[in-house]
């Protein structure tokens, strides 16, 4: 008994409860009568079932809270603090492809990517035209179950222009961005501007925005489903609408000064918005190569240089975002346009990609509440 409870890391109470079940296999002991022994065939299997639900806990633990292991894509990773697309570095990437080549590179499509798109939206653009438009759509929308990859493909196109449209980019046969600028009343300058952006924001390994769209796509959910359910997801401050909060900063700066609203957070100990990243240490690569190719505002490059002396924390894609959405006057939701137009084109990647493995997601729970004083025997 001392020894089966020892291998097993449980009381006696519960090698009674594994006989009784049929667990474990009761012979006596030839040298002594009064005690029991039990099968060690029986107490291995037990001991290594055991191990395996531990062993399940933690997987799903650290699934779920950014630890290894994760689930395997072939979308994105990371290399020595670079991003790259399949195997390609974003920056470079961003130099020149356009987003319809990013999508086609990530969609693994064979035809090119076309995000032409002549609907109109009858709301104000913005987030508020761009989720009920979706919401509509994930309504109606068909199973990706029983459908061809290229049908599929032609979907995800359809989406992703609409998408564009409500956030207030002109309907047309032009390249996305084009679009975007037309639609904003920007200069082909600026449209390279929102170009090189929105190929940077495509995507970014398993976030939670992904790994929500992928729990969509594991179901059978339609494609606008999937979409919708990682763009809610992204909308979230901490995730694609942390640009918002770097908006309010800048705001801040330019009615107080940089010194200031510096001065205010590190003495409250209150994080400064859109600085540091944890994949990124030493700088993300991402904001840097977007800050590169305009100049912010004057008060506005201060307080990046201030902040970045007086923290070691080098500005991440959300600054970079809220200067370039501040700089040239762009819409009040622009950021957020830009980011979720540019990200449901990963996110669809990766429901695309879910739909290969085929089985559906669901972790484990632990429960950790009260439990029940008395269980009815079945």
């Amino acid at each position: 008994m001392d020894e089966a409870c020892s291998r097993l890391g449980v009381r006696p109470q519960t090698i009674y409860a594994y006989v009784s079940r049929g667990k474990l296999e009761v012979i006596s002991d030839p040298a002594d009568t009064r005690r029991s022994l039990y099968r060690a065939e029986d107490v291995a299997t037990l001991a290594k079932r055991k191990q395996a639900g531990r062993k399940h806990e933690t997987v799903a633990t650290n699934t779920l809270f950014g630890a290894e292991p994760s689930i395997p894509t072939a979308l994105s990773t990371f290399v020595r603090e670079r991003l790259y697309y399949r195997g390609q570095d974003a920056v470079t990437l961003a130099g020149s492809a356009s987003l319809e080549e990013v999508a086609q590179l990530l969609w693994d499509a064979e035809q090119a990517v076309d995000f032409s798109c002549s609907t109109r939206i009858g709301k104000p653009p913005g987030r508020v035209a761009a989720f009920t438009g979706l919401a509509t759509l994930a309504a109606t929308g068909h199973s990706t179950h029983g459908r061809m990859t290229r049908v599929l493909h032609q979907e995800c196109q359809s989406l992703v222009g609409q998408l564009a449209n409500a956030f207030g980019a002109h309907a047309g046969q032009q390249p996305l961005h084009l679009r975007l600028a037309q639609g904003w009343k920007q200069s082909l300058q600026v449209a390279e501007l929102l170009r090189t952006a929105m190929v940077l924001l495509v995507d970014h390994e398993l976030t939670s925005s992904a790994f929500a769209a992928r729990i969509a796509a594991s179901t059978g959910a339609s494609l606008p489903a999937c979409l919708l359910s990682g763009l809610t997801t992204l909308s979230g401050p901490l995730h694609g609408d942390a640009s918002g909060r770097v908006k309010a900063l800048f705001n801040e700066v330019e009615r107080q000064g940089e010194d200031q609203v510096i001065a205010h957070h590190l003495s409250t100990g209150l994080p400064l918005a859109g600085f540091g990243h944890h994949l990124y240490p030493d700088g993300d690569p991402r904001a840097a190569a977007l800050l590169a190719l305009f100049d912010p505002p004057e008060v506005i490059r201060r307080f990046i240089e201030k902040a970045t002396k007086l923290t070691g924390l080098q500005p991440n894609m959300d600054v970079a975002l809220a200067a370039l959405v501040t700089h040239y006057g762009l819409p009040d939701d622009a950021a957020f346009g830009m980011f979720a137009t540019a990200r449901s084109i990963g996110l669809l990647a990766h429901s695309l990609e879910q739909l290969g493995v085929g089985q559906v997601i669901r972790p484990r729970g632990r429960y950790v509440g009260t439990m029940p004083e008395k269980v009815g025997e079945r």
